[in-house]
């Protein structure tokens, strides 16, 4: 007797990354055979979100109407050569020599349409071809892709923080402008002292610079300040500068209060006196004292608002005897600011202590690629700085989409899983490098057929399925008009220079 079989009976294949289908188990030993295969391969699968990315901002257009390319002029353009130094970048290779790595894969040839990248040198000799005007360029490209990253993320901040600070790279060679100076941990040793400031509200870089190792001094601050005007989103009505002792001094609060800022700068040398009878504290129990004066300092041209805090010194504990303090003020640890605000002094300090996330993000940056000194030159230097800068702020765009992308799903489903919420918040705050692992390293295969290539990824892979919403996701605001044009929303700066008109968009 024969037995007929339901031809339906064949079980659906089930993506483990959704649902945690099991797979058969292998076994790798030393014995295991091996050997080559057909299709491309490449580790890199998430540059795919990179190209919608870029395609979304109109990035090429951005940089074709803002860079000011050098006299060099390279086989395959200005902005392959620039786009592939940024994605060396993004990869996390920050030196330039690293492409040797990545010369034949298969992601990034498909990005650049050839079998095989360019050598070494070529890149090389492009960025020993960039100088300073490159690199001040460099600082209106990401001031635009601020501007629409933010338009597409439905920011709109009127009121921002600029968070300033300098650190030191060492050098072990003889580059040009390396200076002795402030170094904790390399003492004596020759180094640049570069200038950055970042949005604490974004965490995005905003402007800087590569500086000589020698210390900033305040008409250098102010001419700094009065530069942050033509970088600002359009949405910007409101400025509050933090930076710590080493800028402080007269050139830089009037910079401020010229260009209407706000600000709080870490007081160095200002012996402001304070009222004795006017320390307070904010509850009962807290040890902290604070108080504010109205002081002139010798030099300036006006007397501004300082605000204080005190803490009481902590006694020895071995019960030696230890010598009196003559004076009052032995008794205690200071620090003194000097702010425009109107608020009350603890308010102040506190706004101020946000400020330490700053150092954080210099430490990110640094090790995206900062720290990398590619040629002996200054100018090749300070052009390749932006580069990274700019390398590292596609990142925090990315992940800020990645975030939108998320919340924009939450709200459209009725019943949010308290994972997915977690999700959200973590892609934004999550530093560079646990985001490359969860956007970039995934695997992926690219094959041809039918004269159409496609890039495929492992079903078997958790990182894949939230890797498909986000491809969707940019795929859909792709197809969308460019919120950035809309002259309902707030106008971008960009636009004139780039002769793009805004104009009344449909919803």
């Amino acid at each position: 007797m024969v037995k007929t079989q339901n031809n339906n009976n064949s079980k659906s294949v089930v993506n483990q990354g959704e649902r945690g289908c099991p797979v058969k188990a292998n076994k790798i030993e030393a014995s295991t055979a091996y050997e080559y295969c057909k299709e491309r391969l490449s580790p890199f699968g998430g540059l795919l979100g990179l190209e919608k990315f870029m395609a979304l901002v109109k990035f090429k257009e951005i940089f074709d109407g803002l860079y000011k390319e050098p006299s060099r002029r390279p086989e395959l353009g200005h902005y392959n050569m620039m786009y592939g130094l940024i994605i060396l970048l993004f990869i996390g290779f920050n030196r330039i020599w690293h492409f040797i790595y990545v010369q034949l894969d298969a992601m990034l040839c498909s990005i650049f349409e050839v079998v095989k990248l360019p050598y070494v040198t070529t890149y090389w000799r492009y960025v020993n071809s960039l100088g300073i005007n490159q690199g001040r360029s460099l600082l209106m490209v990401i001031s635009a892709l601020r501007e629409r990253v933010w338009h597409l993320c439905e920011i709109g901040y009127e009121s921002i923080h600029i968070d300033i600070d300098t650190t030191v790279e060492t050098i072990y060679g003889k580059q040009e402008g390396g200076r002795k100076g402030h170094n904790t941990k390399n003492r004596g040793k020759k180094g640049f002292r570069p200038v950055l400031s970042f949005i604490q509200e974004t965490r995005e870089y905003f402007v800087g610079k590569l500086r000589k190792g020698e210390t900033i001094g305040g008409e250098e601050v102010a001419e700094l300040i009065r530069s942050f005007k033509k970088y600002l989103p359009g949405c910007v009505k409101e400025v509050i500068l933090r930076g710590d002792g080493e800028f402080i001094g007269w050139e830089s609060v009037k910079a401020a209060y010229e260009e209407g800022y706000e600000f709080i700068f870490g007081n160095k040398g200002c012996n402001s006196p304070f009222d004795s009878s006017k320390w307070y504290k904010v509850r009962k129990g807290d040890e902290a004292e604070y108080n504010e004066c109205i002081y002139q300092p010798m030099g300036w041209d006006r007397a501004c608002r300082f605000v204080a805090m005190r803490i009481p010194k902590e006694e020895r504990e071995d019960g030696g005897s230890v010598q009196l303090t003559l004076i009052e003020d032995a008794k205690y640890i200071y620090r003194i600011f000097v702010t425009s605000l109107n608020k009350k002094a603890h308010k102040v300090i506190a706004e101020y202590d946000k400020r330490a996330d700053c150092e954080n993000l210099i430490g990110e940056a640094k090790r995206e690629g900062l720290a990398a000194i590619p040629s002996s030159k200054f100018a090749n230097n300070y052009a390749y700085f932006q580069i990274v800068m700019l390398a590292y702020n596609i990142w925090r765009s990315f992940k800020m989409l990645a975030g939108h992308g998320l919340m924009e799903k939450e709200e459209q489903t009725a019943e949010v899983k308290p994972q997915e919420k977690c999700e959200t918040k973590e892609i934004i705050d999550n530093t560079i490098r646990i985001a490359r692992l969860k956007l970039l390293f995934i695997a992926a295969k690219i094959t041809s057929h039918s004269n159409t290539d496609k890039v495929k990824y492992s079903r078997h892979d958790s990182r894949v399925p939230g890797l498909f919403k986000f491809f969707k996701y940019l795929d859909k605001r792709r197809q969308e008009v460019s919120p950035w044009l809309d002259a309902k929303r707030w106008l971008c700066k960009h636009l004139s220079v780039l002769n793009l008109k805004p104009a009344v968009l449909s919803a």
